[in-house]
């Protein structure tokens, strides 16, 4: 079993005269294969929000957690087979007329930095868990285009699952919105502290430049 945790870090505002939206938007993607080390990776999640936080409504954050924090959760899942593929979208390098179509662009985001994940080794079947964040209508789009895309890559035996679920009910988004904020701020603002500390985990990292066609 193949298990996919994406998150985002960042925005997706294009405005850069009259607001100041971020200058990149970061999709990541966490990959871990095999249920006992899905298992161990949330248990890694659970154990640091059980030892340094207190009560009952507590999450790891990549905004708000801090550094030590951070180091805490990875060490409990260093030795974990995992890794994180990302792309950051270099907002201001855009084509204008993407910038009106989105969801258009999350998707095709999304479904690039899919394909640097070696789908096509999977034997069972494919968990991607998404954050809850788009409406009923993008969630059917985004489902129907990943499902299309993955389909075309593997074995038409092998199951794929698609849930959207809240990073509160799912702590592999937990993971997943750390390491991704990481990566973000590596690009966004040259800030290496926590990307050094997993960078050997990371198995795709690049700036996007979408392609005229």
């Amino acid at each position: 079993m193949l298990y996919l945790y994406l998150d985002e870090s960042g925005d997706m505002g294009f405005d850069f005269i009259s607001k100041k939206p971020s200058r990149y938007f970061t999709i990541t993607i966490l990959a871990v294969k095999g249920f006992s080390q899905n298992r161990q990776l949330i248990n890694s999640v659970k154990k640091t929000l059980r030892r340094k936080f207190k009560g009952i409504d507590k999450e790891l954050k990549g905004a708000k957690t801090t550094i030590e924090v951070k180091k805490y959760f990875y060490k409990q899942c260093e030795n974990l087979q995992f890794k994180i593929y990302a792309l950051s979208l270099n907002k201001k390098r855009v084509f204008h007329n993407l910038t009106h179509s989105k969801e258009r662009l999350y998707n095709f985001v999304a479904r690039n930095v899919i394909d640097q994940i070696p789908v096509e080794k999977n034997e069972d079947r494919i968990y991607f868990y998404v954050d809850k964040s788009k409406s009923r209508r993008e969630i059917e789009y985004f489902n129907n285009y990943i499902y299309s895309h993955l389909k075309g890559r593997i074995d038409p035996e092998i199951k794929i699952e698609v849930y959207h679920r809240t990073s509160n009910e799912i702590p592999g988004i937990q993971a997943v919105d750390l390491f991704s904020w990481g990566i973000f701020r590596k690009h966004e603002i040259k800030d290496f502290e926590w990307f050094d500390i997993f960078k050997k985990k990371v198995g795709f990292d690049k700036e996007y430049l979408p392609q005229k066609k």
